[in-house]
């Protein structure tokens, strides 16, 4: 087991967000001089955009790539989340494209999930479900647990490898991606045109952390990791395939997302009325492992679920800094109960040994310890 990396100097207290909540403990964001973050001040960066502009500038890209005999004209990652079903249907029914889905299977499927990709389905889309070697998966899953307090490491590779190897193999042009996460919620934009055509480098860099040929060990060889891995450079220039942010385009807002998929399909949600550790119950439905995924963020930097929807909400005006600091003291850090059977099994774990391994990765710079309890030593203000 490795010892969780801290992301303060000691000494020195942690700062949020002055607008929105986000603790400048997140990875790569960056905060100005009046303790305003990146994600906010990328917000207000947003307002100086032409929107209709950008729309004609989407027109012109998709035009020269629109099937005229009926065949794929582009691809969607796809969770059946409301963020890529809204994209998949503003440009089959908005746009006239004709999108093949493709969904690198959650690791623990959530029913919720698996009957909004139903209802979108039926509302005429070809869709292709991908589902890796389990033995395989499932080992890195929990190895990535144990080393970086992430069981979706090797699922983040598949997410973002499997839709160009789709579009390489079936020989479409357009793959076309949501949005920008360096830019929308604070971290390190590369270029300025990496806000707009995904970069694989930055992809590698920052949301999958090493080349997944690192992963092989005296199990997985290089064969098991086929679902990892990007094609190669030359297959995708030989087929021409582009992949693009939808979010560049058009303005971004979790929130409208859901709104608009939900006014096109009856939009399943939390029966609960609110997702674990957190305040929403329509974001991150398809995969009981986000449970877990959500709070180990928590764990190691001091922001969880709550955190991260409210501020993404004040962002947009869809909610006040007061409201979302009240959702974020009542509800972020929770813990993940409601699929931990499910996630014990599929880790192969007893609950002793996923508390042992929570704890491994909690940063002693912003976590004390009273009593038997666990603090937080700089909750949100």
């Amino acid at each position: 087991m490795t010892a969780p990396t801290g992301f303060t100097q000691r000494g020195r207290r942690v700062r949020h967000c002055t607008r929105c909540l986000m603790p400048d403990t997140r990875p790569r964001i960056a905060f100005d001089a009046n303790g305003v973050c990146n994600a906010c001040l990328n917000v207000d960066s947003k307002r100086a955009i032409d929107w209709a502009r950008r729309r004609e500038e989407f027109l012109s890209l998709i035009e020269p790539f629109r099937s005229k005999s009926g065949r794929w004209d582009c691809v969607v990652p796809w969770s059946g989340g409301k963020d890529s079903s809204s994209i998949a249907w503003r440009l089959k029914f908005d746009f006239g494209l004709n999108p093949l889905l493709v969904t690198f299977a959650p690791l623990v499927v959530n029913e919720i999930g698996q009957a909004n990709r139903e209802l979108l389905i039926r509302a005429g889309f070809d869709h292709v479900y991908f589902r890796p070697n389990q033995k395989v998966h499932r080992r890195l899953a929990r190895r990535f647990l144990v080393e970086r307090g992430n069981p979706k490491v090797a699922w983040d590779a598949g997410v973002n490898a499997v839709p160009l190897q789709v579009a390489v193999q079936y020989g479409i042009p357009l793959v076309f991606y949501a949005e920008h996460g360096e830019s929308e919620y604070g971290g390190r934009v590369l270029s300025e045109e990496s806000k707009k055509i995904r970069n694989i480098t930055e992809v590698i860099e920052h949301q999958i952390g090493d080349d997944p040929r690192n992963w092989m060990d005296e199990e997985i060889g290089e064969a098991d990791l086929n679902p990892y891995l990007y094609p190669e450079t030359s297959a995708v220039e030989a087929v021409g395939v582009r992949a693009f942010y939808f979010a560049y385009f058009f303005r971004w807002s979790m929130y409208e997302n859901y709104q608009f998929i939900k006014s096109k399909i009856p939009f399943h949600t939390h029966p609960a009325g609110r997702t674990s550790g957190t305040f929403t119950d329509f974001d991150s439905l398809d995969d009981k492992s986000d449970d877990l995924y959500y709070y180990m963020q928590f764990i190691k930097f001091g922001f969880g679920r709550a955190i991260r929807d409210a501020s993404r909400m004040i962002q947009n005006g869809q909610l006040t800094r007061k409201q979302g600091l009240d959702y974020a003291r009542q509800y972020d850090g929770e813990f993940p109960a409601e699929h931990l059977d499910a996630m014990l099994e599929y880790l192969d774990m007893s609950r002793e040994q996923l508390i042992e391994t929570i704890d491994l990765h909690r940063n002693q710079e912003i976590w004390s310890r009273d009593g038997g309890e666990w603090h937080l030593r700089f909750p949100v203000e």
